[in-house]
């Protein structure tokens, strides 16, 4: 399951649904890449004044052994309303979107996990989950990305789980903005078509080869 992804640096104070034909400068902007364990550019609802905010979260609820540790960091759309974890704040409207430029699938088989990339033909609102948790003294907001049935294209990995994109349509209610009840909240969850999306291995790094020795650079030798 996606436990990498690329976001734009501009993207991250934006509060309402962007296309990238609609905004040509974001080309050059600079490439973010967010994983487990960092802040995320969570999009949420705020309640108290009435508009959407952008609140940094830590990615991945924290381990109730330690708090340092990441677990979990995804929920399943078809459970997110029943499993004690996420139902809480499923039902309370503490639910939130991350905007993503392109985001790493692997194959659900033994071995060294192969990390692909699958890059939309535009920027995708991947819904998640937040709470907020308490970290020694001090709070920590927290999040998780749910995930749905994969599509064809990542299936044929093969993968078995995706991020839940929402349509553009469906933000206000996923973020608790107008009214509806826990089904119409849920029915926002849908596996998303790829029909024009691009996947392809990520590359590995290259292990540095290190220099020969000689007299006059013996740095080889260490």
């Amino acid at each position: 399951m996606c436990g990498k992804f690329t976001t734009r640096a501009s993207w991250t104070g934006i509060i309402d649904y962007i296309w990238r034909e609609e905004s040509p400068d974001l080309d050059d902007d600079r490439r973010l890449t967010l994983r487990v364990m960092g802040d995320l550019p969570v999009i949420l609802f705020d309640h108290v004044n009435g508009g959407r905010r952008v609140v940094p979260m830590r990615w991945g609820f924290p381990h109730p052994m330690d708090p340092r540790r990441p677990q979990p960091i995804h929920a399943r759309a078809e459970t997110v309303d029943s499993v004690s974890a996420f139902a809480d704040a499923f039902h309370d409207g503490q639910r939130g979107i991350v905007l993503m430029e392109s985001f790493n699938e692997a194959p659900d088989e033994p071995g060294p996990a192969r990390q692909h990339v699958i890059t939309p033909d535009a920027p995708l609102a991947a819904a998640v989950i937040w709470r907020r948790f308490t970290a020694g003294d001090r709070p920590l907001f927290a999040c998780v990305l749910v995930t749905v049935p994969a599509n064809a294209l990542i299936a044929a990995l093969p993968a078995g789980r995706m991020p839940a994109f929402l349509a553009p349509e469906d933000w206000a209610a996923w973020l608790g903005e107008n009214p509806a009840d826990a089904g119409a909240v849920k029915a926002c969850l849908k596996t998303m078509g790829s029909a024009r999306w691009t996947i392809w291995p990520q590359e590995r790094p290259k292990p540095a080869r290190r220099a020969k020795p000689t007299v006059a650079d013996p740095g080889g030798l260490f």
